[in-house]
């Protein structure tokens, strides 16, 4: 096993927050899955902090909305977190951007669902002195005062290794990706995609799907390619809908212990699959420290202090034989 992590992520530090968090957190959050972020803007002269993620389907984000929540109450301020309901939505993700730049806040979290499309809200951000702290998916801007994420190429290039470990170093092997906008998308196809053309020259990626991180549509991406590569060995799902499709499209083209799936992310499914062997393992990044730092960087950020551009949450990679151990545990979410 291999980890990255920075100095948040410190062992006992991270279980001492996830038994806190799972205590349930009492804040002033309020969540919107659909998007309709004009409930609230500050509350009787506290700080307000609007936070737009991704998504809102997953558990990944319900896990980085636990840490935003931990932080939002250790520090007293108020925050909102929502997402668009799917993580294609990038429209309704800059709809959701705008009227929460509109309420005037005193920082904003944001995780791009489009690294381009979103420059003109920053720019916006900018000129209104709001603070951005982008978290999860960087942007391609140098206006956000600081990124809170994984390591998403390296994170992909360990993933890549495991893979031609269990498949022995040679034959076919395939990817769905969630997208091509996001900066998660890139760094996580482009980690393990490069890996593995630079150091296993027998091992064939065959085919790169983008299922949107829609497990329904990834399910029917992933069969389509194993019915066009009969001989495949291996499938990399880059989150968590992506994993998910590929283990049902194995599990109904009767594929399961010919096919070695890693997958990315967790989630109660994926855990399952691992322990029963479905899933050979996956790469789970810290959700709620993700969240966590988010906010703590955003009120930082938002006092005028010094924050570090550069927030490492890290990485493991876990699988049956750790899945138990309790600096994994401490990572996971279902």
């Amino acid at each position: 096993m291999r980890k990255t992590f920075g100095k948040f992520v410190a062992g006992a530090s991270a279980l001492a927050l996830l038994g806190s968090l799972l205590a349930a957190c009492g804040t002033n959050a309020s969540q919107n899955a659909s998007g309709g972020a004009g409930e609230a803007g500050g509350d009787g002269g506290k700080m307000y902090i609007p936070i737009v993620s991704k998504g809102f389907q997953h558990q990944f984000w319900q896990a980085v909305k636990q840490g935003a929540e931990k932080a939002a109450a250790e520090l007293n301020v108020e925050i909102t977190f929502e997402g668009p309901e799917s993580e294609s939505q990038v429209d309704k993700q800059i709809e959701m951007l705008q009227v929460a730049l509109d309420k005037k806040p005193d920082a904003i979290g944001f995780a791009a669902l489009d690294s381009k499309a979103s420059a003109p809200l920053l720019e916006q951000a900018k000129a209104n002195d709001i603070p951005v702290v982008a978290f999860d998916s960087g942007v391609e801007s140098d206006i956000p005062v600081a990124t809170a994420a994984t390591d998403n190429i390296a994170a992909a290039g360990l993933a890549a290794d495991k893979m031609a470990e269990l498949i022995g170093g040679e034959g076919e092997i395939a990817m769905i990706v969630h997208d091509q906008t996001s900066r998660t998308g890139v760094d996580r196809r482009d980690g393990f995609k490069n890996r593995i053309e630079e150091k296993y020259p027998n091992i064939k990626i065959v085919d790169i799907q983008y299922g949107g991180g829609d497990h329904l549509k990834s399910t029917d991406l992933a069969k389509a390619i194993m019915q066009a590569h009969p001989n495949l060995k291996g499938f990399f799902g880059a989150n968590e809908g992506s994993a998910i499709g590929v283990l049902n499209a194995v599990k109904e083209m009767n594929m399961q212990g010919k096919i070695t799936i890693i997958g990315y992310d967790s989630g109660k499914q994926q855990i399952d699959a691992i322990k029963n062997g479905e899933m050979a393992g996956a790469i789970t990044q810290n959700p709620i420290g993700i969240g966590y730092e988010t906010v703590k960087a955003a009120v930082a950020a938002a006092k005028g202090e010094t924050v570090e551009p550069n927030i490492d949450t890290g990485f493991f990679y876990y699988d049956k034989s750790n899945i138990d151990d309790e600096e994994i545990k401490a990572v996971l979410y279902e």
